[in-house]
């Protein structure tokens, strides 16, 4: 059983190197989108559909945006490989929900230890850029990095995409 952790900015290549990994596998997927349903935009649902289209067709998906830990207790067994896309969303979904944000990061961080089968999961790192305008904005920001911390101290492998090029940041090399 391994955890990947893999961070990077909007369009640094993240989920592409997630699906990369995941394809060179060999293993089932299970991929579990945390997307929230917003019928109502238009561009995010394109983005939602772009998402699937690049998928190969023999992989599962569950599209689960709070429920993720149930998720991963239920389906992690050592034949498959859970793909968690992304850990950014599914915080902003428990923010938009009022969530205990600390409970739910240390139960994802034991429950990722306990997983009988590996998992690779995407976040955004947001704690480069300027200081939010907004106290929501900050907040968010600082919960983010809060996440990212304590998942990467339970990762085996954590990785930094910039411009689609993979940065070794903790653990061994990567297959690709």
């Amino acid at each position: 059983m391994s955890i990947t952790l893999l961070l990077g900015g909007a369009r640094s290549g993240k989920s592409k190197r997630a699906e990369a990994l995941a394809k060179s596998s060999g293993q089932a997927i299970l991929y579990v989108a945390t997307a929230p349903m917003m019928p109502d935009d238009s561009e995010w649902q394109a983005r939602i559909e772009q998402h699937k289209q690049s998928r190969p067709s023999v992989w599962q998906c569950i599209e689960e945006p709070l429920a993720l830990v149930e998720v991963l207790q239920q389906k992690s067994h050592s034949e498959q490989l859970l793909l968690v896309d992304c850990l950014t969303l599914w915080l902003s979904n428990m923010m938009f929900e009022e969530q205990d944000i600390a409970m739910q990061t240390q139960r994802l961080c034991s429950q990722l230890q306990d997983c009988c089968g590996d998992v690779i999961l995407v976040s955004n790192e947001v704690g480069m850029g300027i200081v939010p305008e907004s106290a929501l904005g900050r907040r968010f920001r600082d919960e983010q990095g809060r996440l990212n911390q304590a998942v990467a101290a339970v990762a085996d492998t954590v990785e930094l995409i910039v411009a689609g090029i993979p940065m070794h940041i903790k653990g061994g090399q990567s297959l690709i």
